[in-house]
């Protein structure tokens, strides 16, 4: 009998074994699998970024042949032998300096060669003045000194424009003139060490000054130019887009992965995420070479009000948006009744918001008549419509009346259901009271039962007792379209002003302004790569 449940073990523990090997095959086949693909997934998301913006292969290749250049420092024995170790340095400014965009590039580099420059004429000032003191006295000078330049300069971090602009600067001011002042006190030659330094990094600048303003150079202005634009034809797609969705009669309100949703979605997401990127790209524009003379005022910032205008713009298209997802929906038979003036006034506000993206594309002042007669029309005939369906908000008194009485009757029968049963005490048997306890709990089972079907009954009830609850979710979604029409006079304005900032030509009644559909443009703000504080 014991050989029998010996051999029924082992069996078992031969079948989990046999199982457990086929799974670990199944996991290694899978790995296997994963890392034969691996290849060309890096391959098709290399093909996907350089596809997006052909201009990262481009900035990619000058970084690399920018690198060449700068080691030839190394390479070449005679600009070695000039040069030395110090050649470094040049090295490190082109990986460190060299950006996507021209006005990057000159910010840190400016940045860099001015407080390398600066931080080396002190430290010659306080070597110069330790020339003749005692090593302890130098010393203590030295210590001092570095005290009081770190903590003032530091402290100067903190100025809201020092830090806006000149952060870089003054991090790099801190590096160079620690490191020339603490290695003078042991070093004779400081005077060569930082003029080693200096020269190396110009070259670095240089290089990096040339690759980005003459070789293919990459405007920080065009793209925040370009973003504005982007930003006006998004939306106005998704206004469209929400507007035909909310009227559409196939039923994808529960479906989260149309393609109608990623357009909505898309077209204000970009807007609402801006506000870093406008303000970053208008700082570093701030600092290119100005391309039009008879502009005495840098436009950039005018770019950045009107990018909050449009985040505030873009909060009513996402309000807009919200309204196909509440859990309260009009009817589509109510819908249809306000279906074509909703469309029309849709259509007339993308219209608006497409004629100033292209107004500010092509740089000319948009048309004086921007604000056309179909746009009020479109606004009177859905004023029309709402008033030609009074009973579908206003609502019924006698209904009305009824449905609060059959709420209040449900109320009273919640709270008589509350003051049901009241126990009196008296003297019984075990076996009794033990009766009396299972039915006591049967009957609070009971109505925790009924109290948790009669709360939604009672919710369901003082909705349905508003009878203008159908057309409710409705005069929302029409208040916040008007609302979209109300907003375009500040977004009308703001690109107005900076027409006139940014010297936009005159428009002229011949000038033909073409609205197409396409594609989407490029993301600029993703084009920004981490920048690196210091080496």
């Amino acid at each position: 009998m014991f050989s029998e449940v010996h051999a029924g073990k082992d069996v078992a523990v031969a079948a989990d074994l046999g199982a457990s090997g086929k799974v670990v095959e199944n996991t290694n086949e899978e790995r296997i699998e994963k890392i034969k693909m691996l290849p060309g997934k890096i391959c098709g998301m290399m093909w996907k970024v350089g596809k997006e913006d052909p201009r990262r292969v481009i900035h990619s290749l000058k970084v690399g042949l920018s690198l060449t250049l700068v080691s030839l420092l190394y390479l070449v024995e005679p600009l070695f032998n000039g040069i030395g170790q110090s050649a470094i340095w040049a090295v490190m400014t082109v990986v460190v300096v060299l950006e996507f965009t021209a006005g990057a590039t000159l910010c840190k580099g400016l940045n860099r060669g001015l407080g390398t420059l600066l931080a080396g004429s002190l430290a010659f000032l306080i070597e110069y003045v330790t020339t003749n003191s005692g090593q302890v006295l130098r010393a203590v000078f030295i210590g001092a000194a570095v005290f009081l330049i770190g903590a003032t300069a530091t402290y100067m971090r903190f100025f809201p424009y020092i830090k806006k602009n000149y952060d870089y600067g003054v991090v790099i001011f801190l590096l160079t003139f620690n490191l020339i002042t603490v290695s003078s006190y042991r070093v004779q030659n400081v005077l060569k060490i930082a003029h080693e330094r200096l020269y190396t990094i110009a070259i670095g600048c240089g290089i990096c000054l040339f690759m980005t303003l003459l070789l293919f150079p990459n405007w920080s202005g065009e793209d925040l130019h370009n973003s504005t634009v982007s930003k006006l034809e998004g939306l106005a797609r998704s206004i469209e887009a929400c507007v035909n969705e909310y009227f559409s009669e196939m039923k994808s309100a529960e479906e989260g992965n149309e393609p109608s949703e990623d357009r909505i979605y898309k077209g204000y997401k970009a807007v609402l995420d801006s506000k870093t990127s406008d303000e970053t790209l208008a700082l570093h524009a701030s600092w290119e070479p100005r391309r039009k003379r008879r502009c005495y005022i840098s436009p950039w910032q005018q770019y950045v009000k009107l990018g909050a205008i449009l985040r505030h713009f873009g909060y009513t298209v996402v309000t807009l948006h919200g309204c196909l997802r509440t859990e309260i929906q009009t009817p589509l038979a109510v819908r249809a009744l306000f279906k074509d003036p909703c469309i029309r006034l849709a259509k007339e506000v993308q219209k608006v918001l497409m004629e100033l993206a292209d107004s500010v594309r092509h740089r000319h002042h948009c048309s004086p008549e921007i604000l056309s007669d179909h746009l009020h029309e479109a606004l009177q005939d859905l004023n029309t419509a709402i008033k030609s369906q009074p009973r579908l908000f206003l609502g019924s008194n006698d209904n009305q009346s009824s449905n609060m009485l059959a709420l209040a009757a449900a109320q009273a029968s919640e709270k008589s259901q509350k003051a049901f049963k009241v126990s009196l005490p008296s003297v019984k048997t075990d076996s009794s009271a033990l009766r009396d306890w299972r039915t006591k709990r049967t009957s609070e089972q009971l109505r925790e039962n009924e109290r948790k079907v009669l709360r939604p009954q009672l919710s369901k009830i003082a909705i349905t007792s508003l009878e203008f609850s159908e057309a409710l979710p409705f005069a929302a979604f029409a208040a916040l379209l008007v609302e979209t029409v109300a907003r375009l006079d500040l977004v009308i304005a703001e690109v107005e002003e900076l027409g006139q900032v940014a010297c936009f030509k005159e428009f002229r009644p011949e000038d033909q302004i073409s609205i197409t559909c396409e594609r989407p443009p490029l993301d600029e703000c993703h084009n920004d790569l981490p920048s690196q504080a210091a080496e």
